[in-house]
């Protein structure tokens, strides 16, 4: 009886447990509308600005002297002495060295007896053209009674006269002629005396006494006898990349730094700017005077000039993060309509979490704040603007 019992026990719960899945299979889930429909991702997004552009950047630049002359002599010779050496103070046309030249004072002496002599012939012209001519008035006066004088003697009389009017002619251009050759004498003589061309400092010297030297030209002059450099006022040439060069400052006050006084900052004006690039770096030459009385900075110390930057006119910002890059392209995620679309740009100067960029863009659109080619053209996105935020 009891296994009896136990075999129905199993029959009505094999029964009961096959309809309840029956039950459960045929009733179907419900599905709504909200959790069949896709919702659009939500992005940062911030507006474009538009504002002017007033920054400074670290340029490097070089200390040059504001004048710098390699001192050659005008003509060759022995350098008889030299007064002065590296680090040595000179006055414009101050002697600075003594040249010896045998030839030139052989020449000096030559050109004199040279003047001498035609001196002597136009004194000697001169005289007998004063005879001529008393001989000439005294015929010319007994002619005036008849038959006393012939006709003849008085044409030959004013021939005599007018051509020694030409030998005194003669005589005075070839007195001239001495006298400009002379000074050209005297003044390849004082050649021989080296001169400062101007107030500087000697900060090169290739010569020593004894020594033969010549013009730059010439094969006896391979270096410069000496160079003089005006160091009391020196150009700091900065050369500005290609970026920088719109609305440059002249008479801007800078501010540098160079090596040797890393603790100190030194100023200066932009002064002259070179309007062209060098082809090769793209940059522009701009010189900034360097007032240095006291002769503290030297030249070709190199320098970092905290160099003004700034556009003529207002330019847009977006966060440096909003700009992407690929192989092929420069671009921002501007989002319009909640549909995404990529436009290309070209990036200026950053200052600070900002970025100067040129594009089809204007001031109120919206980007995304973190740019990405991951959301591509034409995705639906919902912008948050950063600014409704806070």
């Amino acid at each position: 009886m009891s296994r009896f019992k136990l075999l129905l026990y199993c029959c009505v719960l094999s029964v009961l447990l096959t309809c309840a899945s029956c039950t459960s299979g045929s009733v179907p889930a419900v599905k709504t509308p909200q959790a069949t429909a896709a919702k659009a991702p939500v992005a940062d997004a911030i507006k474009v600005v538009s504002q002017r552009l007033n920054t400074t950047v670290y340029l490097p630049s070089e200390l040059i002297p504001y004048e710098s002359v390699a001192v050659y002599p005008k003509v060759t010779g022995f350098v008889k002495w030299i007064k002065v050496d590296r680090g040595s103070r000179v006055r414009t046309g101050e002697v600075i060295a003594q040249l010896e030249a045998p030839e030139i004072v052989s020449e000096r002496a030559e050109a004199q007896a040279k003047l001498q002599s035609a001196q002597g012939q136009l004194l000697a012209a001169r005289a007998k053209l004063a005879a001529d001519q008393s001989t000439y008035e005294k015929l010319k006066a007994a002619a005036a009674t008849p038959g006393v004088v012939a006709k003849n003697e008085l044409v030959i009389a004013l021939q005599a006269a007018q051509a020694d009017a030409a030998d005194v002619q003669t005589a005075e251009s070839n007195v001239s002629a001495a006298q400009q050759s002379l000074q050209s004498i005297r003044q390849m003589e004082g050649y021989l005396q080296i001169r400062a061309p101007f107030d500087g400092v000697v900060t090169e010297r290739n010569v020593h006494p004894g020594a033969l030297v010549g013009p730059a030209s010439g094969t006896a002059a391979a270096l410069p006898m000496v160079r003089v450099e005006t160091l009391a006022r020196l150009r700091l040439v900065v050369p500005v990349p290609e970026t920088y060069v719109a609305g440059i400052p002249v008479g801007a006050k800078v501010s540098f730094t160079v090596p040797a006084f890393p603790d100190e900052t030194f100023t200066g004006r932009i002064a002259r700017i070179s309007h062209a690039l060098d082809q090769k770096t793209r940059t522009m030459p701009v010189e900034i005077d360097v007032r240095n009385p006291a002769g503290r900075l030297a030249p070709g110390s190199f320098s970092d000039v905290l160099w003004p930057v700034e556009r003529p006119q207002p330019t847009l910002f977006v966060p440096s993060s909003a700009v992407a890059s690929t192989l092929e392209r420069i671009f921002v995620v501007r989002v319009k309509d909640s549909v995404a679309e990529w436009v290309d740009v070209k990036t200026g100067v950053t200052t600070g979490s900002l970025t100067e960029v040129f594009g089809n863009l204007q001031a109120g659109d919206i980007v995304l704040v973190h740019g990405t080619d991951e959301v591509r053209p034409g995705s639906r996105l919902t912008a948050h603007l950063a600014s409704e935020s806070k």
